[in-house]
């Protein structure tokens, strides 16, 4: 049975002591098979903070339950990308011990390296809620992390030194860098638009070497690539609302913390890529149909459910949006945007990612209100 995620309750003190807390990892994997390894090597090679590590597996189809297990047991040595941004190190001694679990399984004890395998693709917000009550009664905090992600070995021990520091928060970031470009920041956190309920990435694009992050109280949510997630705030808010399947999970989340800070633990650095398997925009990749019909979907989602009569404004944004891409001839991502608005039919090339009826239904079903 799937225990219940009691997090506004301290963890027993048979399982945690004050002096040596845990910080739960959770990875949602779909078709990461060419990027996992270094997600889960410099995770593995992090220094000063204690981990439990649980990757939660979308029925990946290309490879990437074997690729965590191969660099697991060692089987394929792990060699570090030559533009990888993180110093160069001598690989994790291996094997790991990896224990494997279905979904129904969850609730026992996990080790320092959990795969968890979902025989369907329930999207992110539902791989993430999988990894929550896999470490309900186990970790002090939660860290979401994406699977093209790459962490320095000391930004774990910074998030769990931020969240000492700050016990009150609800979720918190640290500033997500560009991994192909490290001179460049993706997202220092994020505002929403009231009028149109387009999210905005703090310091998109701007120089890592000039610019300071943000102060936390000028931030509406914190990216889900890279959050840290607090037990009081999962008791107040619940876990993630599941009907987005991909983008705003986040944002709504962030949304329903009535009233808990944000926060930002500046020295827990990420390096991301972003948008390997979905095709997300980037500084200079246009976003694929997948990515608009998701993306503007959900944003109307959204905005009826926070924003009030600025609904009208979401709706315009998106028209507005396509007509730019209908004059430069991309007609497929303009309808992607219009069919996500208004709930139509999508593309053939969103409909050719779900093989899966189930997943399928989950990813396309109406909103509910």
């Amino acid at each position: 049975m799937t225990p219940a995620l009691r997090a506004d309750e301290p963890r027993s003190p048979s399982k945690a002591r004050a002096r040596d807390p845990i910080l739960g990892v959770i990875v949602v994997t779909y078709g990461s098979a060419n990027v996992i390894a270094e997600c889960l090597e410099t995770l593995a090679a992090s220094q000063g903070a204690n981990l439990k590590i649980v990757v939660v597996d979308n029925a990946s189809t290309d490879g990437t339950c074997e690729t965590i297990r191969d660099w697991a047991s060692g089987a394929a040595p792990f060699r570090q990308p030559a533009n990888s941004p993180i110093p160069r190190a001598e690989p994790v001694a291996k094997p790991l011990s990896l224990a494997e679990l279905g979904v129904a399984d969850i609730g026992r004890d996990l080790g320092p390296l959990t795969l968890i395998r979902s025989t369907q693709n329930r999207g992110f917000a539902g791989g993430v809620n999988i990894g929550m009550r896999a470490l309900a009664d186990q970790a002090d905090w939660f860290w979401v992390l994406n699977p093209d992600c790459a962490t320095p070995p000391l930004t774990a021990k910074a998030y769990v030194d931020a969240a000492i520091a700050n016990p009150n928060f609800s979720l918190m970031t640290s500033r997500t860098i560009y991994y192909d470009r490290p001179d460049r920041i993706q997202t220092d956190g994020g505002q929403v638009d009231r009028r149109t309920g387009v999210c905005r990435q703090r310091d998109y694009g701007a120089l890592t070497s000039s610019t300071a992050m943000p102060p936390a109280e000028e931030l509406d949510w914190v990216t889900g690539a890279n959050m840290l997630v607090s037990r009081p705030f999962i008791a107040r808010a619940g876990l993630m609302r599941e009907d987005y399947f991909l983008y705003y999970e986040e944002v709504d989340w962030a949304f329903r913390r009535e009233g808990m800070p944000l926060a930002i633990a500046p020295e827990a650095v990420v390096y991301h890529h972003g948008g390997t398997s979905i095709g997300t925009g980037s500084i200079d990749r246009r976003p694929s149909p997948f990515a608009n019909y998701f993306n503007h979907r959900n944003r109307v989602r959204f905005a009826r459910r926070f924003l009030g009569r600025a609904v009208t404004w979401a709706y315009l944004y998106g028209l507005a949006k396509a007509a730019q891409l209908l004059l430069i001839g991309a007609a497929t991502e303009a309808y992607a945007i219009v069919a996500g608005m208004f709930e139509l039919r999508p593309p053939a090339s969103v409909l050719a990612h779900f093989s899966d009826p189930e997943a399928a239904r989950l990813a396309f079903e109406r909103d509910a209100g």
